[in-house]
């Protein structure tokens, strides 16, 4: 999977639009719109880092749809958790962990 797979993917799971996306990339829609079209090129890398910090994945995954820090098979909704679990503190964080590996003992 490539470029245009992934930030199709992830739109799509974050339920992002891309008029959405180009407001808070500073990206234009129309740029947006040409990656995404069937002959679209892949951005530069000023914007791959912008549209991923957004989305809050790495430039690796947008790039190639592959993550060599995160496994494969994460389930959707534990995905959909994680840019929000990134602003939690680390005490918080402690706490979710502690929680999940209870529930995963029962």
């Amino acid at each position: 999977m490539g470029f245009k797979e992934t930030l199709k993917d992830e739109l799509i799971f974050q339920d992002i639009q891309t008029k959405e996306l180009a407001v808070k990339t500073g990206i234009s829609l129309s740029t947006l719109n040409h990656y995404l079209a069937a002959n679209g090129n892949a951005p530069s890398a000023e914007n791959a880092l912008k549209i991923a910090q957004v989305l809050g994945i790495s430039v690796e995954y947008l790039m190639t749809g592959k993550n060599a820090e995160v496994a494969v098979d994460i389930k959707p909704k534990v995905k959909k958790l994680i840019p929000e679990l990134n602003y939690l503190s680390d005490e918080d964080l402690d706490l979710i962990g502690s929680v999940a590996r209870r529930l995963k003992r029962n």
